[in-house]
This record gives structure tokens, sequence and C-alpha cells, in this order.
């Protein structure tokens, strides 16, 4: 009988193997880009999504939205970011609360 292979399987997927962070980044300027968010947050690790949030009527930039990092390049980059001066205003950058259900809170 021949030896077990102590290989890994190749078969999963690659997204698996870490957990993710959605970080919330407020107090953007109206002139921010996705490119230039994604741009900012690469130096600390690698970005997975940017996700900047737009009035729907009239799809002009509301000054806030979010970046999805693997977790211990998110930590670095809240640390590093939150409060740094950005196109002239202080941003604001924490883990992303979980949106809550709308409705009474009875």
């Amino acid at each position: 009988m021949g030896k077990a292979s102590s290989r890994k399987s190749t078969s999963r997927n690659p997204m698996e193997s870490f957990m993710a962070t959605s970080i919330y980044v407020g107090n953007l300027s109206w002139s921010a880009t996705q490119d230039g968010v994604e741009s900012l947050f690469k130096s600390f690790g690698k970005v997975l999504s940017v996700n900047l949030i737009s009035d729907r009527e009239t799809g002009r930039a509301r000054g806030f939205g979010f970046v999805e990092m693997e977790d211990a390049d998110a930590a670095n980059a809240i640390s590093a970011l939150d409060g740094k001066e950005v196109d002239g205003r202080n941003l604001r950058v924490n883990k992303a609360e979980p949106k809550k259900a709308a409705g009474r809170s009875w």
C-alpha cells in the first residue's frame, strides 16, 4: 500500500480561507471615488470590495461607504485611518455594524 498524501485539497474555494471584515468609512469628501478609496486602503492589505453610497434619486455621493478587507488587514487600516485627514476632511473609520431591521422597536 502507498503512503497517504498529506497534501491539502486544492479544490476548496480560495475565498473560504479567510474571514473578511466590513469597514465603515464616513466623512468622505463629496468628490471621493471608489478607486481613490481603494488606493487609500490597499496600502494596508488586500481590498476585497469598495462600495460608496450615493443618493438613489440624485445619484450624488452621500459621503460614506464600506470597504471589505481580510480581518488582520482591516484592523490595521481602521487604526491607521480613523481620524486621518483626507481631502480636507477627518475620516471616520470603524468596523461596520450590521444593518438594523426597519420597523417598530416595541
